[in-house]
C-alpha cells in the first residue's frame, strides 16, 4: 500500500445521519482498514445507545459532546478524546451550542457504509424508530433502548 493524500475537493457532500452532519474523510475502500469522519450537530442530536463490532475513537474539535459509555456519562469539551472498544454500548448527544468532532474507526469497521445507508434510507424529520433500527441492524449496529 502507498501513502494516501485526500484533498477537500475529493470529498463527497456531508451526509445527514439522524440530524448529524457526517463527512466521510476516508473509508476502508481507500485505506484498506481505517475510516475517518468529520461529524457535527446541534444540541440534543446524536445516536441512541448502540454497539458494534469495531473500535471507535472520537476527538472533540469544538463545542461539547455528552458521551455515555458503558453506563457512565461525561461531558467532553474541545480537546477531549473518547475511545470506545468494540462491543461497548455507547451513545452521545451534542451539548448546548452544538459540537464538532473527528471519528476514527478500526479494523472491521462498517461505519462509512452504515452512515451512507442511514442518510439514504432515513428521510429528514422525526424518524420512524423501527425503520432506523432495521437499517442500523442491517449495517452491523445493535440498538440498545
Amino acid at each position: 500500500m502507498t501513502a494516501i493524500i485526500r484533498h477537500a475537493k475529493d470529498r463527497e457532500e456531508p451526509l445527514n445521519v439522524l440530524g448529524t452532519n457526517i463527512t466521510i474523510l476516508t473509508s476502508k475502500s481507500i485505506t484498506q482498514n481505517l475510516e475517518v469522519t468529520h461529524q457535527s450537530g446541534e444540541v440534543g442530536m446524536g445516536p441512541p445507545p448502540h454497539s458494534h463490532a469495531w473500535d471507535e475513537t472520537f476527538y472533540v474539535l469544538d463545542g461539547a459532546v455528552s458521551f455515555t459509555c458503558g453506563g457512565t456519562t461525561q461531558l467532553c469539551e474541545k480537546g477531549a478524546l473518547v475511545h470506545v472498544p468494540a462491543g461497548t454500548v455507547h451513545a452521545f448527544q451534542y451539548a448546548e451550542g452544538g459540537g464538532e468532532m473527528l471519528e476514527f474507526t478500526g479494523q472491521g469497521s462498517n461505519a462509512a457504509t452504515m452512515f451512507t445507508n442511514v442518510s439514504n434510507e432515513v428521510p429528514p424529520g422525526p424518524p420512524d424508530l423501527e425503520h432506523v433500527e432495521n437499517v442500523l441492524n442491517n449495517n452491523g449496529v445493535t440498538v440498545h433502548i
